[in-house]
């Protein structure tokens, strides 16, 4: 069993799925890599077919169906014993892997967020104010004191993961997880990580759509057992 299993959910990332494979590969832990191509139609499914690291797995979904879906697609196939998340494109830098991983041995972390929007974050002004917005919510909402839900970067034991329950097929999964955490009393580290957020020219895909639906999302999973 590898210490780590790093699911990856991809949709239409050609531009840099190589590029992050290969950074992820290179980090020195006993991991299994897990991809999911949810359906891309801009080559990436010809890209992830030339790659054969070892410990890669890759698993095609014939049509897209949102980040969550590919999320639980890959939880079903992981063998590790601990679970993080890791987007396809370079915003994230996988060399933290390791001070996360450390974090949560420590005594009863059960979740580690990797905190994006620290002091003196310079980025996209809008996405840090939504997130900050959103963040507020679930805090007043929870009772909690998260400063970045939406983070990629959540790192969690496998068998936690599993017992979460999760369902959300689309961006929702990232509010579903931390709030099923909060609900379960389950004790959330935080730790502050780089970030380099690209531009929506560059590809960045979350929208104010999705923020609305944050909303809804935490509402519902407020008043819902």
């Amino acid at each position: 069993m590898p210490q780590l299993s790093v699911i990856i959910p991809v949709y239409n990332e050609a531009g840099t799925i190589g590029q992050i494979l290969e950074k992820v590969n290179g980090i020195a832990i006993d991991k299994e890599i897990i991809v999911v191509d949810d359906g891309s139609s801009d080559g990436t499914d010809r890209i992830l077919r030339g790659l054969h690291y070892q410990a890669l797995k890759i698993i095609h979904h014939t049509r897209n169906r949102g980040k969550g879906a590919a999320f639980l697609t890959a939880l079903a196939n992981a063998s590790g014993e601990f679970v993080i998340i890791q987007d396809a494109d370079l915003e994230y830098d996988p060399s933290e892997y390791l001070k996360l991983i450390e974090e949560i041995k420590k005594d009863n972390i059960a979740l580690v967020l990797g905190v994006r929007f620290r002091e003196g974050y310079r980025g996209l002004l809008i996405p840090k104010l939504g997130n900050r917005f959103l963040a507020g919510l679930l805090n007043i909402l929870f009772g909690a004191q998260i400063n970045d839900f939406l983070t990629c970067y959540k790192l969690m034991r496998r068998s936690t993961f599993i017992e979460l329950g999760l369902k959300a097929q689309g961006f929702g999964i990232d509010a579903e997880i931390v709030i099923k955490a909060l609900k379960k009393g389950l004790k959330i580290e935080q730790v502050p990580i780089t970030y380099r957020p690209r531009s929506y020219k560059e590809g960045k895909k979350i929208k104010l759509i999705d923020g609305l639906r944050y909303i809804v999302n935490i509402i519902k999973y407020r008043f819902s057992n």
